[in-house]
């Protein structure tokens, strides 16, 4: 677990499931998040912030907020 958090970091073994290897965000600049992908859940968090917990989000919903985010 990452320091000072109950979250398990991204990418380590979570109560239920294995996350699946985390990706990094590929822009050049400083807002990077890593994402941890799991057959019931989608992990992300700051790359950068790595001690503070996870967001997670049902498969479908991060479906939805990246189709979003593609048409902006």
């Amino acid at each position: 677990m990452g320091a000072g958090s109950d979250t398990p970091p991204v990418g380590e073994r979570g109560d239920e499931e294995e996350a699946a290897p985390g990706l990094l965000s590929s822009g050049d600049g400083n807002d990077c998040v890593e994402v941890a992908a799991t057959p019931g859940t989608v992990h992300v968090r700051d790359s950068k912030d790595i001690d503070r917990p996870a967001l997670r989000f049902a498969p479908h919903a991060w479906a939805g907020f990246l189709a979003y985010t593609a048409t902006r």
